[in-house]
């Protein structure tokens, strides 16, 4: 199923959560909506669902509009945060609970029902838990569960909201990685909200980046870490050094300071990814200033913290060789240049 929202306004009193969104997700997608915590995703989600009533503007499921459908009739499948399992109830139940309050007419017999649960219990590997309760399953395992009860009512778009929210770490690289494989098989419309960089970019087929319930960009993961369209954008995904100054001549001026590698001119909002600076130990060279931390070399590759002319944390990121090659000691003064400099005009930044 296809989905478009229109101009889609909503405040809570003063404050204003979504602004005009306008957005399109194609059938058969995985998106996510990605952004900082009050950014409106989850609010965009839940109109999505039926679960919040917009200001105004429409919600569109394959064309037609559902702004005013209830919830039950747009056959949307929600996973929430914390799961929302019913404690007192086996997996399998759990599992089952959408299909028995089914109303009579459309409810399958018990039969249908315990051939489908269990199908649904081995797509998430979890067959085998059938018959133990929420509390005796991990995390992880809660999460699959609530994602298999989602699915059994078949519905036409599946949307998550922080699904792996509630996950250490290592559990939550596991499951995004489950979450891709599921819905290669199954191809669902599937739109999840998340604020973490690192999910998104692994698990979508498109992002899309909010602030201040507005649309920042939407594209491909690699097209919006490699061509960022603002300065939130290129701040908020992945690591970032951030300059401002004058442009001139290949070269960023910041007062008494240069930073060689800026293309443009101008005053601009300068950003480099840490591998796209250099680092030289030959404090005659041209470039930044700046003042070695500390270095953390961890597998093959090396993360270099530095203090800038005026104070400013910058990180650079070298490959163990280079950073062997260079003896880095903290306290230890070196120049910086830059192999590329994104630049956006002054007035854009945040």
């Amino acid at each position: 199923m296809g989905i478009k929202v229109e101009n889609i306004h909503k405040s809570f009193g003063g404050f204003t959560a979504l602004g005009d969104v306008s957005l399109g997700f194609p059938r058969g997608e995985l998106v996510a909506l990605l952004g900082p915590s009050g950014c409106g995703k989850t609010t965009l989600l839940r109109i999505i669902a039926g679960l919040e009533q917009a200001d105004r503007g429409r919600v569109l499921l394959d064309g037609q509009d559902a702004s005013s459908t209830h919830v039950r009739e747009r056959q949307v499948g929600f996973v929430f945060q914390h799961y929302a399992l019913f404690r007192h109830m086996t997996v399998f139940d759990n599992v089952a609970f959408g299909l028995r309050v089914k109303p009579r007419k459309q409810r399958p017999n018990e039969a249908d029902i315990r051939k489908r649960v269990m199908e649904l219990l081995q797509l998430v590997q979890l067959d085998w838990l059938a018959d133990r309760y929420p509390p005796q399953l991990s995390g992880g395992q809660r999460q699959r569960i609530a994602l298999a009860r989602a699915l059994a009512v078949e519905p036409r778009v599946l949307l998550l909201d922080e699904p792996f929210g509630a996950l250490d770490a290592k559990v939550r690289k596991e499951l995004r990685r489950w979450l891709r494989r599921l819905h290669d098989e199954l191809h669902i419309t599937s739109i999840f909200v998340t604020h973490d960089q690192d999910e998104a970019l692994e698990v979508a087929d498109r992002i899309v980046l909010m602030d201040h319930g507005r649309v920042e960009q939407v594209g491909t993961p690699q097209e919006v870490y490699e061509r960022p369209a603002t300065p939130f954008v290129y701040g908020f995904l992945g690591a970032a050094n951030r300059f401002v100054g004058r442009a001139h001549g290949g070269v960023l001026h910041m007062g008494e300071h240069q930073l060689p590698g800026a293309e443009g001119s101008g005053e601009v909002l300068a950003y480099a990814r840490p591998h796209e600076l250099q680092i030289t130990t030959d404090e005659s060279a041209p470039g930044l200033a700046a003042t070695v931390e500390r270095v953390l070399a961890f597998g093959a590759s090396a993360r270099v913290e530095l203090i800038g002319p005026d104070g400013e944390p910058l990180e650079a990121e070298l490959t163990r060789d280079q950073a062997e090659a260079l003896r880095l000691q903290g306290g230890q003064r070196v120049r910086l240049s830059a192999q590329r400099l994104s630049l956006f005009e002054a007035g854009a930044g945040i």
